[in-house]
């Protein structure tokens, strides 16, 4: 019998790698037979994380239906954002804290989304639900996730829930949740040795945005002017890969870690409108935008407003 495998969002970052190992250890325990799988490559904060706690890395796949017929999805739901054959597959369950969109089975299936900072504090209740014992090294990849996608308890979309979770974690791990966060962050900073393509993509989702596809990327940086003195040569291989990849627009957030402010390289025709939705002004293809550190809660919300 074939293994059910769980996987997150493609372009994965920290917690669609590590929620599909922390929720596979789950499902196992439980008696099922699975295998986390990654849709992409592992990040170098990510990497960090795997490595510092010694776990292996997952297996890379870009097609599943050829070797099971049954899958469970984590760290997302919209199928754009999901493995290409998806339709060819079961969805068994899904544990997720974003917007639904864009998603439909035939058959009912376990469905678990909670607005919450991160998807691995939705996993750690599950194991509590279950009262299955949190091992040192899934305790410290479920930090790791909360650490990465609440931008070490920063972000608008971090919880209480979040911050009690980061905080049980951390003793059950063996580390310091400041010390280890800032660690785990500045690993994924340096983007010296990235090409244009692993800028814009590391990070990068799809959205079906009122007939428009609008692909949104994001890096943090210790240095937005890392980013910046690219501009060009990003600005360039977001059109080749806009007009590639039928993009409508694509938006690249750099984030700055150590201040929570973000600024974007917007490309396409409706760039103008872009600027609009976060009342600002757009100057040479670049937004500023103070005190904005989530895609999830503070980007594309008021870009669906804007686009529908």
């Amino acid at each position: 019998m074939s293994k059910i495998l769980i996987f997150g969002h493609q372009s994965p970052d920290t917690d669609a790698i590590t929620s599909a190992i922390t929720f596979s250890y789950l499902q196992n325990a439980l008696g099922k037979e699975t295998e986390a799988v990654a849709l992409g490559k592992t990040t170098a904060e990510t990497q960090y994380a795997l490595d510092y706690f010694e776990v292996e890395t997952p297996r890379v796949v870009t097609t599943v239906a050829q070797e099971t017929p049954e899958v469970m999805l984590v760290d997302h739901n919209e199928a754009q954002q999901s493995v290409p054959d998806i339709e060819k597959v079961k969805v068994l369950a899904v544990v997720d804290h974003h917007r639904i969109a864009n998603f439909q089975t035939a058959n009912p299936l376990y469905y678990r989304a909670e607005p919450v900072g991160c998807t691995n504090t939705i996993i750690l209740k599950m194991f509590k639900e279950n009262n299955i014992d949190v091992p040192k090294h899934i305790a410290g990849l479920m930090l790791s996730a909360i650490i990465s996608d609440t931008l070490l308890l920063k972000s608008p979309t971090c919880t209480q829930e979040d911050v009690k979770a980061a905080e049980e974690l951390a003793e059950t791990a063996g580390v310091d949740l400041e010390a280890y966060g800032k660690e785990l962050l500045k690993a994924g900073t340096d983007t010296s040795s990235k090409d244009a393509d692993m800028i814009l993509n590391d990070d990068a989702k799809n959205f079906p945005m009122g007939g428009l596809t609008v692909r949104i990327g994001q890096v943090n940086v210790v240095d937005v002017d890392d980013i910046l003195d690219r501009k060009q040569e990003l600005l360039d291989e977001m059109a080749a890969q806009s007009e590639n990849n039928e993009i409508d627009l694509f938006i690249l957030v750099t984030t700055d870690v150590l201040n929570s402010n973000s600024v974007a390289l917007v490309y396409g025709e409706e760039k103008a409108q872009v600027a609009q939705a976060f009342n600002k002004e757009l100057k040479d293809d670049t937004l500023m935008l103070e005190g904005v550190v989530s895609r999830k809660k503070q980007v594309v919300p008021p870009l669906t407003v804007k686009f529908g």
